[in-house]
């Protein structure tokens, strides 16, 4: 734009230049000749020219100037910013590394403990099953181990029973009937036994004597009250006999049909208490 407008400026000159010489008279014309005038027009046109080409230059410099100031100023706010960005970025990355470290670190404390916790918790459990289970199992054993201790002493006794229905003799049976009491002391079966065969020994007193030790455990012993009327009626308390053979029947009414036969009752034959006694009952 501005080389035009030099140019336009130039023609208008030369225009004017012309018109001017124009208007002189034809008098002037030596002084104002045609190839003077061409060459001052020319003149001012290289000296235009060279005055477009130094501002051209100029311009160039200038642009040039500043768009290398405009660069460098660019990179360096690039640069700048880069830096921060980058100071920034490290900053961020260390802040989130040492948090992100610090929370690992926590959670792996804190996983630890609470499995720890949970060992612990469940170990106390299994724990106190393991021991109510060796709790259990000890008083398991020990009951196995006293009914065994039971089975072996039932079968002992068992044994002696039979060797007490096997024996002869009175005196054989009390010694059979001694083992199963050193066995089974206080044993209520045993006692009255072998107070039938102390009878049989004619040992009366001792007879009453076991009787009584029964019947002080058990007032209802059938057993033992018919053989305590027995004892009583060899030893003439016929009251006291009626009364303990009285019992013996309304306990177990098997004694009726026993006592009918019995010769140890053989003093109570007259008397009418004895004979209702044993008298079967009518249909």
């Amino acid at each position: 734009m501005l080389a035009f407008s030099l140019a336009l400026l130039g023609l208008s000159t030369v225009a004017w230049a012309t018109d001017s010489a124009a208007v002189q008279p034809q008098s002037q014309g030596g002084i104002f000749d045609k190839p003077l005038m061409e060459r001052y027009v020319l003149d001012e046109l290289k000296s235009l020219r060279h005055d477009q080409q130094d501002l051209e230059r100029k311009l160039t410099v200038d642009i040039t100037d500043r768009e290398l100031s405009v660069a460098d100023k660019s990179l360096n706010y690039a640069n700048v910013t880069v830096t921060y960005f980058f100071y920034i970025i490290a900053g961020v990355a260390s802040l989130v590394a040492f948090i992100g470290w610090q929370s690992l670190r926590e959670i792996k404390t804190n996983t630890a403990k609470l499995a720890a916790n949970q060992l612990q918790n469940i170990a106390e459990q299994y724990e106190e099953k393991f021991k109510l289970l060796e709790q259990d199992l000890k008083r398991k054993s020990r009951i196995i181990t006293e009914n065994n201790r039971e089975i072996e002493i039932i079968n002992e006794v068992h044994t002696l029973w039979l060797h007490a229905q096997g024996a002869q003799t009175p005196e054989q049976k009390i010694d059979v009937y001694d083992e199963i009491l050193s066995i089974r002391p206080g044993d209520l079966e045993a006692l009255t036994y072998k107070a039938d065969a102390a009878m049989e020994m004619r040992e009366f007193n001792w007879a009453l004597s076991l009787c009584n030790r029964v019947l002080e455990v058990d007032t209802t012993n059938a057993h033992a009250l018919y053989q305590r009327a027995c004892a009583f009626a060899c030893l003439g308390r016929e009251d006291r006999a009626i009364s303990d053979l009285e019992r013996a029947i309304n306990y177990s009414a098997s004694f009726r049909e026993v006592a009918a036969e019995e010769a140890d009752f053989a003093p109570l034959k007259e008397n009418p208490k004895y004979e209702a006694l044993v008298k079967a009952p009518e249909s």
